[in-house]
């Protein structure tokens, strides 16, 4: 039997600082005379900005969190098909809120609703529906809040106008969004995960699979296949299925090395960065380095980071116990999505009345202090609401 590994402060802590930073990134996105490093680079730069290494992370982290989400359920000796029934409802529910987050991108001003409008009652629905409930909360009571959630989306479902090359468009599937491409490769991975028990020597061929996969797919060798692509298509292009899956190994082996052998587990961290990396860059002829198309590149140069940030963040918060450096943004790695959704509703705000910041926070220093306080404000919206039992659970 699978046995769970400690709860790890530092993965909280790791949560916490790549949502804070892409709060940061979304914000300071719009800011004009700022390095070009920091910022996306474009879909044609072969090139990596700060910004294309917050995503890669976030999902490194949901892989880092499987094992321990998943074998505390086998601890309590749930079922297996109840495990994955978990994992099917927790999926739909990302991939839902992301399929309606990515259809805002084409919304029109033909539509019934003002976009902010839009915007603010779509965010409470999706916290009426996935609030965390208390065990002590009157179960009639949460039935009409999410059962109002959910008439909500339905009516905002019916009203919903998109525009695209001039032409008016319904609800469709798009790239899924940040919280619906979250949501499928989580799916794939934890199932995954679940019925082969944990096991590396499963996992890592796995992981050299997706690797694999997500080169081949920046090729035309994989035209002459194409029926058999449509087998395939949970995948995507295989980065984030990589990149959850790299943050599953590299859980899994610190609960083999560090109780044991600190130097150890440091040593091995310090072995698979190198791996990735070099993987990235041997890569690197196929497609460059690019975010916008999840090249193989992009991703092992991302697994590298990550693994590096994860190390270090253990021997700080695991090893010499220093988690209190970080409770200032401790709400955004233990309310994760509450913290993802707040923007949502500060910024439509702001757009229905009319705010503009003053002009010097819109570009240079200002506007990067601007979007640094963006971040604390939304963290500590996150924080207050969790002290009010206010936050999503899926």
């Amino acid at each position: 039997m699978l046995q769970p590994p400690r709860r790890l402060q530092s993965i909280d802590v790791f949560r916490a600082v790549t949502m804070f930073f892409m709060i940061f990134v979304n914000d300071v996105d719009g800011v004009k005379n700022i390095p070009d490093w920091i910022k996306h680079v474009d879909e044609f730069t072969d090139g990596l900005g700060f910004a294309d290494t917050i995503f890669p992370a976030f999902l490194f982290i949901v892989g880092l969190s499987i094992p321990f989400a998943l074998n505390k359920r086998m601890q309590s000796n749930e079922s297996r098909s109840s495990i994955a029934w978990h994992i099917i409802m927790r999926s739909l529910a990302l991939i839902t809120m992301g399929f309606f987050h990515v259809n805002l991108e084409n919304y029109s001003e033909a539509a019934l609703l003002p976009e902010p409008v839009f915007e603010i009652l779509l965010t409470l629905a999706f916290f009426l529906i996935w609030l965390n409930y208390k065990p002590g909360f009157n179960k009639t009571m949460q039935t009409i809040l999410q059962a109002a959630g959910v008439i909500i989306l339905i009516v905002l479902a019916v009203l919903y106008k998109g525009e695209r090359h001039g032409h008016i468009i319904w609800l469709r599937p798009q790239w899924w969004g940040i919280l619906g491409l979250i949501g499928w490769g989580y799916l794939t991975c934890s199932l995954i995960y679940l019925f082969s028990k944990g096991k590396l020597k499963v996992l890592i061929p796995v992981l050299i699979f997706f690797l694999a996969y997500t080169t081949i797919n920046q090729t035309y060798i994989l035209d002459s296949v194409s029926d058999v692509l449509k087998y395939l298509w949970l995948l995507n292009g295989g980065s984030e299925v990589s990149l959850i899956m790299a943050g599953i190994i590299i859980s899994l082996l610190y609960k083999r090395n560090l109780n044991n052998n600190k130097r150890n587990f440091f040593t091995v961290m310090f072995l698979a960065a190198i791996v990735m990396i070099v993987f990235g860059f041997i890569s690197r002829p196929f497609g460059g380095i690019s975010k916008i198309y999840g090249t193989p590149s992009w991703v092992g140069i991302c697994i590298s980071i990550s693994i590096i940030v994860f190390a270090l963040l253990v021997f700080i918060v695991d090893v010499k116990q220093k988690a209190d450096w970080f409770t200032i943004i401790k709400p955004a790695g233990t309310s994760t999505l509450t913290c993802y959704l707040i923007p949502y509703f500060l910024y439509s705000f702001l757009e229905l009345v009319h705010f503009h910041y003053p002009y010097f926070l819109h570009e240079g220093m200002g506007g990067i202090i601007r979007s640094f306080a963006i971040a604390f404000i939304v963290i500590f919206i996150t924080g207050f609401l969790e002290k009010k039992n206010l936050r999503l659970k899926i």
